[in-house]
Order: structure tokens, then sequence, then C-alpha cells
């Protein structure tokens, strides 16, 4: 295990959102549980140009708060964790764009997008969320045999929103058809979490698990994700 890593992160920073908050409390708290020291560095989504900005990182986060100001910067910084087998995590609206990149650039549905910048587009593969969370804390069950269960080392754990957008039902079965797998939904069945097949650590989660930080507690999707940041 690496006895240091960076971690690039994904996205917009502002610190008046509760998630930018406890992400760095989040790391700092799982680099302390495996003994290891954990730099990030925050990478804004309109200065991602080319694959080179983040490719140099252990580990990528692509965090809450979208739209992100530069879609096409979040896109291709995913893409980049996805085909350079760079440990991913997703939360939020993260989840949401690792979604819009597997739909265009695996599946081939390049008019993928989302329905909260585009209310017309017709392949909207992110769309209203029926139960129209906006903020509120939720229970939710985890696929046996996945990463995130293991990590949480249960089949049930609760956890907080901030999000009234999530996967399109009418798009949901080809999207999780392939390699990319759904690993936890909420108590309606409704889809909450995706990870990908045959790669070192690609989760992504319409949940935010970092939020733990704040009450003081571990967040067990961090610690995952940081340990498999950290390995040879």
């Amino acid at each position: 295990m690496k006895g240091r890593v960076t971690v690039g992160l994904v996205g917009d920073r502002n610190d008046s959102v509760p998630a930018h908050v406890a992400i760095p409390l989040a790391l700092e708290n799982a680099a302390a549980e495996l003994g290891i020291a954990a730099a990030y560095e925050w990478v804004p989504t309109e200065r991602i140009r080319t694959a080179s900005r983040v490719a140099a990182f252990d580990g990528l986060w692509c965090v809450p708060a979208s739209p992100y100001r530069s879609m096409d910067g979040a896109l291709l910084a995913i893409r980049c964790a996805r085909e350079g087998r760079i440990p991913f995590l997703g939360t939020c609206g993260g989840f949401q764009h690792a979604i819009i990149e597997y739909a265009r650039n695996v599946l081939g549905w390049q008019d993928a997008t989302t329905g909260e910048t585009d209310s017309t587009a017709a392949l909207a593969v992110i769309s209203p969320l029926s139960c129209g969370i906006l903020e509120g804390s939720g229970s939710i069950q985890l696929l046996a045999g996945t990463r995130i269960a293991s990590a949480y080392g249960a089949d049930e754990a609760t956890e907080e929103y901030r999000c009234s957008y999530g996967v399109n039902p009418d798009f949901r079965a080809s999207l999780v058809a392939g390699p990319l797998r759904e690993t936890a939904r909420d108590d309606t069945g409704d889809l909450r979490a995706v990870e990908l097949d045959n790669h070192p650590f690609f989760v992504a989660t319409l949940f935010q698990p970092e939020r733990a930080a704040l009450r003081g507690q571990p967040a067990p999707l961090v610690t995952a994700f940081l340990r498999a940041c950290a390995a040879d």
C-alpha cells in the first residue's frame, strides 16, 4: 500500500455546499483509519480540457453540486478514470455524470444528457426523481457481492441526499445491463448506486456518504475508495 496518495476532486468548489465541506474531512478520517497520508486538489470542471489534467492523480472523486460549470470537463475526467483504471468515486452530481459518460461513450448514446439542463431532451438519462428528494435521508439496500456492500459490511445503510434528479427509469434496464451494474436501491426499489465491473474501483452513488464526516462519523465508502487509491 502506498504511504501517500493524492485525490483529484472534480467539481466547482463552493464552501456553502455541505458536501464540499465534508469531503476533506471524510478523506482525512479515512486516511487516518488506513494509516496513510492523503492530499487532495480541487479541479474546476472548466479547467479540464485534456485527460492529462487529471490522469496523474491516484484517484478521482466527482463531487456534488451540479450543474457543473463545464459538463464536458466533468465527463472527460470520468472517462479518464474509467478508461485509465483510476479509482473513481462519484457522489450525487458525480453519480449523474458517471451515468451520462457511460451512456455516451460505452453505449454510444451520444445525445445522452440530464433533464436538469435540458428538460426536452429525448435521451435525458437523468430525470426528476419520482420521490422529489431535495434534502433528507433514507434507507439504502446494498446488493450482496458488490463493492459497496463490502465497504459497509452490511446489506443496509442510512444515508443523506441533497438531490432531486436520478436515473430515468425509461433507460435503467439498458444502462445496467452490461459491465455497469446497480449496487444499491432505496426502499421503493429505485436505483441509488452503481459500480463498474473489471475496474479497480469505480463506484457512484446518488446519496452523499461523505456527509457522515460532518457528524463525526466514519464514511465506509470513502475509506474503501482511498484504500483503492493506495493500492500498489
